[in-house]
């Protein structure tokens, strides 16, 4: 009966240890894959400036320079616009490096949602930014374009009062921006949500 207790206890031991193992290897699998994902944001959100933008300066044309000319205020919303984003883009620099150096479970579910939030922030700032700017060019466009066919009579087709233009045209332009932002950085943040979600059973 002693030899069998004794086997008893070595079974429940290496049982432990194995289990230990396992969630050893299972955290090291999330970390990797978290540390991975935060990567491909900051990457992703880098490319994203590069190439809207460049886009943008590939596109401009007379119309747009005229807005702009006409608008100067727009020039100093896109500079806070520039310095927010690239705020942004730091910030996921900075978590990327810091999600890749965690060493302990409970820091690395502080790292993912603290990655989700500024993401989510992020998002949120390109839809409102987004939405306030389209609005705005898209009713200069338009009376420009009907003031430039009827010179001889000019006036604002679309001004403040016009609510439901305006509404229109901020609901379509934010409902786009948040479903490229949807497709974009969607699949990562269920990634994220994912691993937090298997780290918490670990450390439950």
């Amino acid at each position: 009966m002693k030899e069998l207790d004794l086997l008893k206890k070595d079974w429940q031991k290496n049982a432990t240890s194995f289990e230990q193992l396992s969630e050893k290897d299972i955290y090291a699998m999330i970390h990797k894959k978290s540390s991975s994902v935060v990567k491909w944001i900051l990457i992703v959100s880098i490319l994203e400036f590069v190439i809207l933008n460049g886009i943008g300066l590939l596109l401009s044309d007379d119309r747009m320079k005229a807005i702009n000319s006409n608008h100067p205020y727009l020039h100093i919303v896109d500079i806070t616009n520039y310095i927010v984003i690239t705020s942004f883009i730091f910030l996921f620099y900075k978590n990327y490096k810091t999600i890749s150096s965690l060493d302990s479970s409970k820091k690395l579910i502080t790292g993912i949602l603290r990655t989700r939030k500024i993401v989510t922030y992020y998002i949120f700032w390109n839809i409102i930014i987004g939405g306030i700017v389209g609005v705005y060019t898209g009713i200069a466009s338009f009376n420009d374009g009907y003031n430039s066919a009827n010179p001889s009579q000019y006036k604002k087709v679309l001004d403040e009062n016009n609510f439901l233009a305006i509404g229109f045209i901020m609901i379509v332009t934010m409902l786009g921006i948040w479903l490229f932002y949807k497709l974009l950085y969607g699949n990562f943040l269920k990634k994220l949500k994912d691993n937090y979600e298997e780290l918490q059973k670990i450390e439950s």
